[in-house]
């Protein structure tokens, strides 16, 4: 299991992917290598220290790398030789499996689109992240990368949850909501309206009618479905919520008893979101991804290479084509 971690991206590399990296080894058996991409200046002396042998650490160099506030289509043809790009050909070209990154997500996408290409009937690769509830936690697609979806689109974003639920999550029979406004059928805008149709009559998906915002938290499905400005709206009121109310545990007098509810609510537990509907496994983390976050995304990325969520998600994708026409943009 080989997989490529963008030694270059976040608010604290390359320290935190090292970190992460040798977190991760320490963990995993031995079959698993780290391919740290990216200035070997910078990371020859801590692979050197850290006594891991080049079968299992090794440093793949990258001569650029991308900026948080870079423009990140123009940054990737800009230069060729960034950490992302030369970490996803490093997956193109089969010498690794997977591919971690917390660097500009913008930038992840728009490299993982130029070099992975989308799988054969998926028109817009989303990505997906995971939220606590008070059962299981339920993954929220699109969280960022399509601000404007038609309901093509969020029909095509269910089966991709779907699919990442039962091969990640051993859900056997993912249940599929939609974030609406109101349970009603006849709620929501036209887009919302039209999807809810699309995911009603599919007998492909276990759809269970619309989920207002306040049932997320009661844990009412297992994959949620909403357009990318909705959901990256969503991510960063859940994210920031869950700080807040760690924060008033952490304050009572005596503190917590016990980190049980810390752990529910920290999104490093969760590690990185997937970006599915690429052909490939790529995994994004946030930019201020502490060491656990990314270990816990190579933790993510080295899962979904086992369970064969890529051919899984091609085989369910190019079959809901087949059905629906496809065509769409």
């Amino acid at each position: 299991m080989r997989v490529a971690l963008d030694a270059m991206g976040g608010d604290s590399a390359p320290d935190a992917p090292i970190r992460a990296a040798l977190a991760a080894l320490s963990d995993a058996p031995e079959s698993l290598t780290v391919l740290l991409v990216g200035d070997p200046v910078r990371l020859q002396e801590p692979v050197r220290s850290s006594g891991y042998p080049p079968e299992r650490l090794r440093i793949v160099p990258a001569r650029q790398s991308i900026g948080m506030d870079e423009p990140p289509v123009a940054a990737v043809r800009r230069k060729p030789e960034n950490s992302i790009t030369v970490g996803l050909r490093l997956q193109r070209e089969g010498k690794a499996d997977a591919f971690v990154s917390a660097g500009s997500t913008g930038a992840v996408l728009a490299a993982s689109l130029f070099v992975l290409g989308r799988l054969p009937g998926v028109d817009r690769p989303a990505v997906g992240a995971l939220f606590p509830t008070a059962l299981r936690p339920v993954l929220v697609l699109d969280v960022g990368a399509n601000i404007d979806c038609r309901p093509a689109h969020l029909h095509q974003f269910a089966h991709l949850g779907s699919i990442y639920a039962r091969d990640l999550r051993g859900l056997e029979t993912p249940r599929v909501g939609l974030l609406n406004v109101g349970e009603e059928a006849e709620k929501g805008d036209d887009l919302v309206a039209a999807t809810y149709e699309l995911l009603r009559g599919d007998p492909g998906l276990s759809f269970i009618g619309n989920v207002e915002g306040h049932r997320i938290i009661e844990g009412m499905c297992d994959v949620l479905v909403c357009d990318g400005f909705v959901g990256n709206v969503l991510l960063k009121f859940y994210e920031s919520m869950a700080g807040f109310i760690v924060g008033l545990l952490h304050r009572r007098e005596g503190g917590l008893e016990s980190g049980e509810v810390e752990r529910m609510l920290d999104y490093t537990e969760y590690g990185g979101a997937p970006l599915l509907g690429v052909d490939g496994v790529v995994v994004l983390c946030h930019g201020s991804s502490p060491p656990r976050a990314i270990r816990n995304a190579l933790r993510v990325a080295v899962d979904s290479v086992r369970a064969g969520m890529v051919s899984d998600l091609g085989r369910d994708l190019e079959e809901l084509s087949r059905r629906t026409g496809g065509g769409t943009t």
